[in-house]
């Protein structure tokens, strides 16, 4: 069996027999992976602690034919702010989940590790709630589906910008909404946020204390966008609508 280095980030783990655990793993370099961390639910298991969902690791596998297996990991971030704090761990397991989603087995995807990393680190130090959609919003974008919020998607027009259909992946105008049954009303206000947080001033975007209106507008473009892009509804924004 070959031997490997990466960092990754736990996204989730599951029982296998009496005392391992199966990690799903989001890596720098091997894009995901599925490992078995061995003996990890022992009460001494040093391993245990470090292969939980959430950290971002420093890893040693070794290749295996159906599962990797891990050998030892060194934690880069545990991410402690979050875990102490119920919204924000709400927060981190939607990212975790769409990393899920998007990370595949045996295809490098460093632009989305690092993402996923800055993301998370960012959560540690800022209480924006908006932090979850824009890493929605930056992964579409990643993957080149990201909607455009500067011009009407039918006509091209920068005028009258009043609504967001899903299937036309960004902003439509009045006339043009008039044709569309697939779409629905966004303020201006809301149309600027997203337009700024694709446009290179997401770090200002989260320094505002925005209206819950206005918060919930962008949420709702960027799930129904991302949701789209997945073809699945994610199951943890149920979990964070209710914390």
């Amino acid at each position: 069996m070959a031997q490997y280095r990466d960092q990754a980030v736990v996204l989730r783990t599951y029982k296998l027999g009496e005392s391992d655990r199966i990690c799903i793993l989001a890596t720098l370099a091997h894009g995901k992976v599925r490992a078995v961390a061995k003996g990890v639910r022992k009460i001494k298991s040093r391993l245990g602690a470090r292969m939980e969902p959430l950290n971002h690791v420093q890893a040693l596998l070794w290749e295996g034919r159906n599962l990797d297996i891990v050998n030892q990991a060194e934690v880069i971030e545990s991410f402690q702010i979050i875990r102490s704090d119920l919204v924000k761990t709400a927060q981190a397991n939607v990212l975790l989940e769409i990393a899920d989603k998007l990370f595949m087995e045996g295809h490098e995807n460093e632009k989305l590790f690092v993402m996923l990393v800055r993301a998370l680190t960012t959560m540690q130090g800022c209480n924006s709630e908006l932090i979850v959609p824009a890493f929605m919003l930056k992964v579409l974008v990643d993957d080149g589906v990201g909607p455009d919020f500067t011009t009407c998607r039918r006509c091209e027009s920068d005028q009258d910008l009043v609504a967001y259909s899903v299937l036309e992946a960004g902003v439509i105008c009045g006339s043009c909404r008039r044709l569309s049954g697939e779409s629905f009303v966004i303020s201006p206000e809301a149309k600027d946020v997203l337009d700024l947080t694709l446009g290179g001033g997401l770090s200002g975007v989260l320094e505002q204390d925005y209206p819950k209106r206005l918060v919930g507008e962008v949420h709702q473009v960027a799930t129904l966008a991302i949701e789209h892009h997945l073809e699945t509804r994610l199951k943890s924004l149920t979990v964070l609508a209710s914390v």
